[in-house]
């Protein structure tokens, strides 16, 4: 089960990812909009055991605190953007990192760049990226702690490995492939 809201301002890709067999799911990234959300959840009639962050920047983090507060969630997050949340996290996220949820397992990737405490998270054949990659462009590296060497390098040794039929899940935009972005974004194109 996979729903992706699209919130706030920014219009940030927000998704709910649930196991229809045991009832459980996980949030990643509640930007904004959370009553929104909340419908959402309460129509999959999922319980949530995770809310999980991508990076600290507050159109991905905006909607956490509250979040948190009715779903009875915890809120991961890697260390290095934990304060971008604006209040304490319940837990680190750390490469290699395996979350389990129902028949899922879903590795934490820390790919910094966008963010020095940028994470992907992937599960079989789904990627969900955060600000570092999407469809035909990556995430700005021109922030403070951006570093764009990073990003790059973190996008091809750590997300193009995972096979070019892996979805790929973005912070922004449309969903798209690693071999579409292999073949076809100018930031990799030699």
């Amino acid at each position: 089960m996979l729903r992706k809201l699209t919130v706030g301002p920014y219009q940030a890709n927000c998704y709910i990812l649930g196991d229809k067999n045991t009832g459980e799911g996980l949030v990643i990234d509640p930007g904004d909009e959370v009553f929104r959300v909340v419908k959402e959840i309460a129509h999959l009639e999922l319980a949530i055991r995770y809310i999980l962050i991508t990076h600290g920047h507050i159109d991905h983090v905006g909607g956490a605190r509250d979040l948190r507060r009715i779903a009875k969630a915890p809120v991961w997050i890697h260390p290095l953007d934990a304060p971008g949340l604006g209040f304490k996290p319940d837990g680190n996220l750390s490469e290699g990192q395996k979350i389990r949820l129902g028949c899922y397992t879903i590795k934490v990737i820390h790919t910094p760049g966008h963010s020095p405490g940028g994470v992907c998270f992937y599960t079989a054949g789904a990627v969900f990226t955060g600000d570092t990659l999407f469809a035909g462009s990556i995430g700005r590296t021109d922030f403070p702690g951006g570093n764009h060497h990073q990003l790059i390098r973190g996008v091809i040794e750590k997300i193009f490995p995972l096979g070019d039929e892996t979805r790929v899940y973005p912070g922004h935009g449309p969903v798209t492939t690693i071999g579409r972005e292999r073949k076809t974004n100018p930031f990799f194109q030699r």
